[in-house]
């Protein structure tokens, strides 16, 4: 009963998109997520997916389909999500899209359009997915049937990021889902005719999409292994080909625009590259889950550290700090500190506790449980110096190594950094995480105040990762500013 229940509300919680006089009106389904939680959503797949697919790093190719991507989505309907497009180095021919604007197209489907308007075609499919939330509304149904009604009633937690997760780890989690790739002929068609619609405003023939799944459709017959992916993927409506001819005589007349760049030459420059495997090539291959990068040019198995900034400001004024703009900032509940981590930089250990694999800590710390004076005494003898920064050092490392005894110091010395102008020490720290099994590093750094508290960060990732990272570290350390005046106990 309660997945008939279910189904029933799928039907009435839809909001219509598309106003043009003439055109089919296409209708969302029913959704639990937000349009942020979509992008959340679609960037942790993103991680996961790249693990497993191997993304073509060609630049001019890239361009290519980065440009005719961007002119689609320019006409895209439903939320402006931030569309990216890339090329994936694998011979089948497909395309898909992630949840929230992220478009993949194979290297096979490349080579087997006959024109940019049929490739062009499929790009405008799958973005009419994306814009229509087929991904996230079949997320939402399969959550619905699991966990009953009482998700309509606020038990998703206010939408948050940890709940995102909850739920999507309930439905068969992030990556390639196949709730987020495969979807039925009603959401096939409801894509099919969006499509054309972005195809005509974007100055594109919608009859080259129609024309394209036709010969697919007739090349699949003769190959079937090359196109299997495909088809169960993009289960071919009844009629396709007409219902798309019929769309393109509902639009008003099509404006055609010159082509973006030249299909041909695209196909002669990846003609000269290296076979590219199939899927079945590469599922055979299972690649090392001990923190191989996606992205062999940035070094990282996580996303790539945004170029832009965005200030970070304590609330009581203590300190201000820059942060990746596709890093988020959790704040301490209670006290002066924050983490700022990547998507994915948490792990969860099987007790629950959660921990950081990549990221950084900023705190406040007051040495030796509080006692105070001009100058530190080390009971158990400084690690460090003498100085009374030192001292303070010190003993907060001690109390880390307490709370993370897989760490253990690497050598003696302590390096002398400068934080917003004034004096600091850094430690380096190292050991396998128990929750990875990678070789952990983390950077303690630290600052006193003027009451010979301390204001301390922390700068964490894998060692194999660690250098990769280290500029956008650099930058948030310069960017530290902190304000003696501020209160602070």
């Amino acid at each position: 009963m309660k997945r008939l229940i279910g189904i029933a509300l799928v039907a009435v919680m839809t909001l219509a998109v598309g106003t043009a006089s003439g055109q089919t009106v296409v209708k969302p389904g029913f959704n639990v997520f937000s349009v942020n939680q979509d992008v959340e959503i679609g960037r942790q797949s993103v991680i996961q997916a790249e693990k497993q697919l191997p993304v073509l790093s060609n630049a001019a190719v890239s361009r290519y389909v980065s440009a005719i991507g961007a002119r689609l989505a320019a006409q895209a309907p439903g939320p402006k999500f931030a569309y990216q497009f890339k090329v994936v180095n694998v011979s089948d021919v497909n395309a898909f899209a992630l949840p929230g604007g992220f478009v993949y197209v194979n290297r096979g489907l490349l080579s087997k359009a006959r024109t940019e308007g049929e490739l062009a075609g499929v790009i405008a499919h799958e973005i009419a997915h994306v814009a229509l939330r087929h991904p996230t509304n079949q997320a939402s149904k399969a959550y619905l049937a699991e966990a009953g009604l009482g998700v309509l009633g606020g038990l998703l937690g206010g939408k948050t990021q940890s709940s995102t997760g909850q739920i999507i780890g309930a439905v068969g989690g992030f990556g390639l889902n196949s709730l987020f790739l495969k979807f039925s002929r009603s959401a096939e068609s409801q894509a099919d005719v969006v499509g054309s619609q972005i195809m005509a405003r974007a100055g594109y023939n919608p009859i080259d999409m129609a024309t394209f799944f036709g010969y697919l459709a007739q090349q699949a017959g003769g190959n079937p292994s090359k196109f299997a992916t495909f088809m169960s993927d993009h289960p071919a409506p009844a009629n396709r080909e007409a219902r798309v001819r019929q769309e393109a005589s509902l639009l008003a007349p099509v404006h055609l625009l010159a082509t973006t760049g030249n299909l041909r030459t695209i196909q002669t420059q990846l003609g000269k590259l290296p076979a590219a495997p199939t899927t079945a090539q590469l599922a055979q291959y299972q690649p090392p889950t001990s923190g191989q990068p996606a992205d062999p040019a940035s070094g990282l198995s996580i996303e790539r550290p945004s170029s832009e900034f965005r200030v970070f400001q304590q609330a009581e004024g203590v300190y201000q700090l820059d942060r990746p703009d596709n890093w988020d900032a959790y704040v301490a509940s209670g006290g002066y500190g924050v983490t700022i981590v990547p998507r994915g930089g948490f792990t969860t250990a099987s007790s629950g506790r959660q921990n950081i694999s990549y990221g950084v800590i900023v705190n406040h710390y007051v040495p030796f449980d509080g006692a105070v004076g001009t100058h530190f005494v080390d009971s158990n003898g400084s690690m460090s110096g003498r100085t009374s920064l030192d001292e303070a050092t010190s003993d907060l490392v001690r109390n880390i190594l307490a709370s993370s005894p897989y760490l253990a110091r690497v050598g003696n010395a302590t390096e002398s950094r400068v934080m917003a102008g004034h004096p600091s020490v850094s430690v380096r720290l190292a050991g396998r995480s128990p929750d990875t099994g990678l070789n952990e590093r983390v950077t303690v750094l630290a600052r006193q105040l003027a009451d010979h508290h301390v204001i301390y960060m922390l700068l964490i990732a894998p060692d194999a990762e660690y250098a990769a990272l280290t500029p956008t570290f650099d930058h948030m350390v310069g960017s530290f500013r902190g304000d003696e005046r501020a209160s602070h106990n």
